[in-house]
């Protein structure tokens, strides 16, 4: 599900992982010094002989909560400091697939603008979270002129790995990537716990889950490797960015870069006040103390429906109780087909509309309701 509309698209892990962050051990840690880092253990890190450490690993690995603008502040502070140290830099993205590095590519180049880097992207499809929470770290990228490099597979691919085997796509289809190495049982109790958080439980997709997961990590972890490959006796220092979920204890990424011969890969964490998680050694290398504020926060705005691709445009499977799109009056097997202006020809589509959406206006819907075009009203209230 996507945070904007809760769309389904079966479970989308790093999503999930995001959303229900848990730990295996139940020490609690101290808070770091907001402004500072410290070890999971809450003692305090000196900065500049941290950075210097970092400095001399292969890759560094950055964690977030995909939704927090706070956790991206934070991400882009520790990218200058990092590039200070190596101008030789790259920034790995786990927002985009493969497909997608000609675009990155162009970008940094100066040669598209935000909406045309949007639209070649696909970024609502293969992301779909606010491009606003990202774009600070983007234009660093151009001003500096510091390659991006895509990580990820399209969705549909790694849910084929997952599910199917790694057999299931060709080496050129997945990159030359190799498969997986076999998850830790620690790795397996900890995507346990998360997936039996959610609504559906395990269930009999639990394997299933946890294989899509392992994809998911090696491709990521793949593309970095590879990268490290290319530069031969003078790599660059590859800083990604990544959903927590697939670097605490090592498990997921580190595990996989591991593997494939890349063993100096410190995961940074960023920790907010009162949510500062587990006191182990091996939750991170450092955590840094995020002085959140919710005031700068972007709004989740949710029209509260879930949904399908169709044809033609998408079909609301289910409406959540209390929702803007109950009082909305949308139903389960409404086919919306436009919001406003747009003209939606996918579940993206209209994802991008509602994150445009205004606190205290309304977004016209146009929908098909048993043959018959009517049109409805969705009012998003003031924020409080």
């Amino acid at each position: 599900m996507h945070a904007g509309l809760r769309i389904r698209h079966g479970l989308t892990v790093g999503t999930l992982l995001s959303a229900l962050m848990v730990s295996n051990v139940q020490a609690e840690s101290e808070c770091p010094p907001a402004g500072g880092w410290a070890t999971p253990a809450g003692e305090v890190l000196d900065s500049a002989e941290l950075y210097k450490e970092l400095a001399t690993a292969d890759a560094v690995l950055l964690g977030e909560r995909h939704d927090r603008m706070d956790h991206h502040r934070w991400q882009l502070g520790t990218l200058a400091a990092l590039h200070g140290q190596r101008p030789d830099m790259v920034i790995g993205l786990e927002m985009l697939p493969r497909s997608k590095q000609a675009v990155l590519d162009a970008w940094v180049a100066g040669e598209l603008d935000p909406d045309t880097f949007l639209d070649a992207s696909e970024w609502y499809k293969h992301w779909g979270f606010d491009p606003e929470l990202y774009w600070p770290i983007l234009h660093f990228a151009r001003v500096h002129d510091v390659p991006l490099l895509a990580l990820n597979l399209e969705r549909e691919k790694i849910r084929q790995l997952g599910h199917e085997g790694w057999d299931a796509l060709d080496a050129e289809a997945r990159d030359g990537v190799s498969a997986p190495a076999e998850a830790s049982a620690g790795y397996r109790d900890y995507l346990q716990a998360v997936l039996e958080r959610h609504p559906s439980g395990m269930g009999p997709n639990g394997d299933r889950f946890i294989a899509t997961q392992l994809a998911w990590d090696r491709m990521m972890a793949g593309a970095i490797a590879d990268r490290i490959e290319a530069g031969g006796d003078s790599p660059p220092l590859v800083v990604a960015i990544i959903g927590s979920g697939h670097l605490e204890f090592g498990y997921g990424v580190p595990h996989q870069l591991a593997d494939l011969g890349v063993t100096e890969s410190p995961v940074l964490l960023p920790r907010e006040p009162g949510a500062c998680g587990n006191a182990d050694p091996d939750l991170a290398r450092a955590v840094f103390g995020v002085p959140a504020d919710e005031r700068f926060e972007r709004s989740s705005r949710m029209l509260g429906v879930q949904i399908e691709p169709v044809e033609p445009g998408i079909r609301i499977q289910a409406v959540q109780e209390g929702s803007i799109g109950e009082a909305a009056g949308l139903q389960a097997g409404d086919h919306v087909l436009k919001a406003g202006e747009r003209s939606l020809q996918a579940v993206a589509d209209l994802q991008r509309v509602v994150q445009s959406v205004q606190p205290g206006t309304w977004l016209p819907l146009e929908i098909e309701r048993d043959g018959e075009r009517m049109e409805r009203v969705a009012r998003f209230p003031l924020e409080d």
